[in-house]
């Protein structure tokens, strides 16, 4: 250990510092680079959305990445929606399915209802006691909606604080650096020679 010490005195500081900027640039495109392919796999979700396509593997794609590499959260800034990922389209799509399957089941209703109020008033054409007998049908037995469970088109992913890629092990690279520039320089000011002090008579 004391030999590691003696080697690393003999380096000059002024190297610590060049590593620690070389480090903190690297670790500065690396985060950009991580940001920049978030955003892309995004665009990527939102497309394949609007398509209707295979929603499910390009947010699989974002979701890994997003939880494998620092400086990729989906949120930018205070006033944005959350959760940051809604899928328009698929809502859209839900939406119009389950309205479709509401009219669906409401036209059978009524269908049954007449079959029903038929076999029960059969006299005369729509029968007297038919009419009030169809509304009670579909009122009591009426489709009720439900509302769309938001896990279905709503999504929000977390990034990690450090991550082991070029961003998070530059990151450390330049702390280390950082650590050993402050030291180097500490070493240099401790063993620094002290000028002699004039002592006028």
């Amino acid at each position: 250990m004391k030999e590691i010490l003696d080697k690393l005195r003999r380096v000059p500081y002024s190297a610590f510092l060049a590593l620690f900027i070389i480090g903190v640039i690297v670790t500065l495109y690396a985060l950009r680079h991580n940001n920049q392919t978030m955003v892309k796999l995004r665009a990527e979700v939102y497309a394949t959305d609007q398509a209707g396509g295979d929603v499910n593997g390009a947010l699989n794609k974002l979701r890994e990445y997003v939880h494998g590499h620092m400086n990729t959260s989906l949120s930018s800034g205070s006033n944005t929606i959350q959760p940051p990922i809604q899928l328009k389209y698929t809502y859209e799509r839900l939406l119009a399915a389950e309205q479709a399957k509401a009219q669906s089941a409401s036209s059978q209703i009524y269908t049954d209802a007449q079959n029903y109020c038929q076999q029960k008033f059969p006299a005369g054409f729509s029968g007297s006691g038919r009419i009030p007998c169809v509304q009670e049908y579909v009122t009591s037995r009426g489709v009720k909606t439900t509302p769309l469970p938001t896990a279905l088109y709503q999504f929000n992913f977390i990034s990690p604080t450090w991550s082991p890629d070029l961003a998070g092990w530059s990151l450390v690279f330049s702390i280390l650096m950082f650590l050993a520039l402050v030291w180097g320089f500490s070493m240099k000011q401790l063993t620094k020679p002290k000028k002699p002090k004039i002592v006028l008579d």
